[in-house]
């Protein structure tokens, strides 16, 4: 049987911030990946969309398919590894995608293994990830969390993200939307909007 001799090559953009790199995934990160994307901590906020990662030849597989799917996406998409700048670490990985069912919409997301959650990481990705979409002529992107996740949603409010409202169309399942525009960057901007009920509000969590 022949076999491809050149397989794709992520076309993701690499972004650097003071503490991080976002770089293209490699299939050698596998291990580094199934830390985060095996962690039950992590992968319960992402089902439906993702499950649990089970084992080190599913990670690269699911790798595989990462780049080779970024080596198709129309920039600013794309999927990040997010590197550790003082040790070259991979701790999490980062994404803006289209948002189904129409692709319209562009998320931003990420996951960050639990162990450096609360170092501001999530929050310098974010601004990362938005900074470079809205170089390349988009207006607005979006976050989607699940009701309950309110590390994230701290997350992004930190970055001015506006809670829009709540909709089941994008994953089939119950989610708060929150937009993000490149006025509301700047760091003087008002806070982003709350949800309407007392009992959805988010606290304030570094992450």
């Amino acid at each position: 049987m022949r076999t491809n001799s050149n397989p794709p090559i992520s076309t993701t953009q690499e972004l650097t911030t003071e503490r991080l790199t976002l770089r293209p995934w490699h299939v050698e990160d596998a291990q580094a990946a199934l830390d985060v994307y095996g962690h039950p901590e992590v992968t319960r906020w992402l089902s439906p969309d993702m499950d649990q990662v089970p084992n080190l030849a599913a990670m690269r597989l699911l790798l595989q398919q990462w780049i080779a799917e970024d080596a198709r996406l129309p920039a600013p998409a794309g999927r990040w590894a997010i590197q550790r700048n003082t040790d070259d670490h991979v701790i999490g990985g980062a994404i803006l995608l289209p948002l189904p069912p129409g692709n319209e919409d562009l998320e931003i997301g990420w996951q960050l293994h639990p162990d450096t959650w609360g170092n501001g990481y999530a929050t310098e990705t974010t601004h990362a990830l938005a900074t470079w979409a809205f170089s390349q002529d988009i207006d607005e992107i979006f976050a989607v969390v699940r009701p309950g996740n309110t590390r994230a949603a701290a997350t992004v409010r930190k970055n001015g993200m506006h809670w829009v409202g709540e909709t089941t169309k994008y994953f089939a399942t119950d989610l708060q939307v929150f937009r993000l525009r490149m006025a509301d960057l700047d760091h003087a901007a008002t806070e982003g909007h709350y949800p309407p009920n007392a009992h959805d509000r988010p606290q304030r969590r570094t992450t």
